[in-house]
């Protein structure tokens, strides 16, 4: 079965939502505009209800099937999009560029919103399924934990979701391809922060100081060990550190410098032990550099993990859109995602839609690709409509 008709004949109404979004980005839950928009859209679709408020600022629509679900059968299924920008200024010089300085849709979320909006739109015409749809707009993806958010507003009992599924666009996948996994497809990240206090004074003077910078230096180096020495070589770990701000003149040594990272793992005790050893080094440079190093590990997104059974679906559907050669097993990616928390909550499944040779993710000449609209907004019809069959 290829792509659905009716979404070829919307592909163009679906690229307009895309491109109004991608004008005005917004950032984490302050996504005010882009959530009024969404909520507008599904009530002009005659969606069965629609929700507002839900982690802050999330959207949710109900969609019921032509009859309820048979006794013990799936009978509802959660499709989520994320809404948020990323605090990236745009240089695509594309007509429809952020007109925000500063903000832009780096990553493809205003894709996302609008083919799960072209998506709800196709189902509340047809309703050809059992059960309800429920479509799920989220906020404050890009490190605001929105996902959660909503869960902890009651996202999953108060719509009695039984299943959930994501879906995000991969620059270097083929245009018409999908790629997915079972099991861990997408990183937890965690946020290490150093703050090193030494003891500042004239740099001509060094042996009467004790150098913070040094010991930084030091420090930066000794983590890049820890993986390969401390972690299995058949896992997988990141650690990198990526700020480094000491001083602001170029003749004293001065008496603090603060580092700051991140920490990518797909296991859980591979997470644990990334944190121990990031402590003992720590404390082990502190000792040998006469340094104070304090160090805080804040654990962030946990591990995406998709669900056997519901993967096994997802690529029968993507089969279905894309043909059997277009669906790829992707690799875990050392990434992270925020439907983790959904996938905590409920099976399901995250799965990769190809966006062509375009810019990287969360580079500032990236741009959603819209001739993958009509694949994605597919695959969402066609994933409703096989698990909820009439």
């Amino acid at each position: 079965m290829p792509i659905v008709n009716r979404v070829a004949d919307l592909q163009s109404d679906i690229a307009d939502w895309r491109r109004d979004i991608h004008e005005h980005p917004e950032l984490l839950y302050d996504v005010r505009r882009t959530a009024a928009f969404v909520a507008d859209r599904l009530r002009e679709f005659g969606c069965d209800e629609v929700a507002t408020g839900l982690g802050r600022t999330g959207v949710v629509g109900v969609i019921k099937g032509r009859k309820p679900a048979a006794d013990g059968a799936v009978g509802v299924i959660g499709l989520r999009a994320d809404m948020d920008a990323l605090p990236i200024h745009e240089e695509t010089n594309l007509p429809y560029a952020s007109k925000t300085p500063g903000k832009m849709h780096a990553c493809g979320h205003d894709g996302h919103t609008a083919m799960l909006l072209g998506a709800a739109r196709y189902l509340a015409e047809t309703r050809n399924f059992a059960g309800e749809a429920v479509v799920i707009f989220q906020p404050a993806e890009e490190g605001g934990a929105g996902a959660a958010a909503m869960i902890k507003d009651g996202l999953m009992d108060r719509f009695r979701i039984d299943q959930v599924y994501g879906m995000h666009n991969l620059p270097g996948v083929p245009l018409g391809s999908f790629a997915i996994r079972p099991g861990p497809i997408m990183a937890a990240t965690d946020a290490v922060d150093f703050r090193i206090e030494g003891h500042g004074g004239h740099a001509a003077r060094p042996h009467l100081c004790i150098d913070p910078v040094l010991a930084g230096s030091q420090l930066v180096v000794a983590l890049q060990s820890i993986v390969s020495r401390n972690v299995d070589p058949l896992e997988s770990a990141v650690i990198s550190v990526c700020e480094f701000h000491a001083g602001n003149t170029r003749n004293v040594i001065p008496q603090t410098v603060e580092l700051g990272g991140t920490v990518r793992t797909l296991k859980a005790d591979v997470r644990d032990q990334m944190e121990k050893r990031i402590r003992e080094v720590a404390a082990g440079v502190a000792l040998t550099t006469g340094t104070r190093i304090d160090v805080r590990f804040g654990r962030g997104y946990p591990v995406t993990v998709n669900h056997v059974r519901q993967t096994e679906t997802a690529m029968k559907v993507a089969r279905e859109i894309a043909g059997e050669s277009n669906v790829h097993e992707t690799p875990p990616m050392m990434g992270a995602e925020d439907f983790a928390y959904m996938l905590e909550a409920r099976p399901g499944a995250f799965i990769f839609v190809g966006n062509g040779d375009s810019a990287g993710l969360h580079h500032p000449a990236y741009n959603f690709n819209d001739d993958a609209i009509v694949y994605g907004t597919s695959y969402w019809i066609r994933l409703v409509e096989n698990m909820l069959a009439a």
